[in-house]
Formats: structure tokens, C-alpha cells, sequence
């Protein structure tokens, strides 16, 4: 099994509707996110999944999200854009642009030590 992984970042502004702390007021991040995609094998030319598509497909998901309040944009504007509704909704969206590869994780970090990992 092979595992391809980029990673790319935007900066944004949320806050977290209830949450009933600091992170309710609007506060910003510079966001990380890896996709992981997995492949039984490998192409006739050696590689499992070309880096520069992947970093492609993600760089497009990610460029809406780049200096905006993440809560005035879709889905956002009616979900909590919390690291973990980001790694779904990154994960929707690249797997929206992918066939024939199976994503096996998405990674939000909001801050160097804290990370999400959604796993389909």
C-alpha cells in the first residue's frame, strides 16, 4: 500500500457558534491541511499519484477559504467551522474532483500543536 500526501494552508477568521469560551469571538488561524490518498500499486511510469494534481485539487478547494470569515461562506454560514467540519468539507470537495482514488485521511491544523484528522 502506498500513501501520497500534500499539504498546503489558507488564512482565515471563525468563531464557534456556543461554544461558550474565547473561540466564540471571532479569532484567526493559519490553517494546515494535508490530504492522504492510498494506492494498492503503482503507475507504468513508478508512481502511485502525481503530487502536482493532488496539490492542484486541494489548492482549488482551499482558495475560497483564503482571508475570509469561514462563517459567511458556505457551508459554514450554517455549520460551526470547527477544524473538524473543515477536514469533512475538504474531504467532500477534493473526493467530489477525484475517481478511482480512495482518500484515506484529511488533516486540519489550526495551530502547530493541535490537529484533526478525519478519516473516511
Amino acid at each position: 500500500m502506498y500513501q501520497v500526501s500534500v499539504r498546503q494552508h489558507f488564512d482565515a477568521a471563525h468563531y464557534l457558534r456556543g461554544y461558550g469560551g474565547k473561540c466564540e469571538e471571532m479569532h484567526g488561524h493559519r490553517f494546515e491541511v494535508a490530504v492522504t490518498l492510498e494506492s494498492e500499486g503503482l503507475n507504468d511510469i513508478g508512481i502511485a499519484f502525481d503530487f502536482a494534481e493532488l496539490k492542484k485539487h486541494l489548492e482549488e478547494v482551499l482558495k475560497r477559504f483564503d482571508h475570509v470569515c469561514l462563517n459567511e461562506i458556505s457551508p459554514f454560514d450554517s455549520i460551526n467551522p470547527s477544524s473538524e467540519n473543515i477536514a469533512v468539507t475538504v474531504y467532500q470537495e477534493v473526493v467530489g474532483r477525484l475517481s478511482g482514488v480512495a482518500i484515506s485521511r484529511v488533516e486540519v491544523w489550526e495551530a502547530p500543536e493541535s490537529r484533526v484528522a478525519y478519516i473516511p
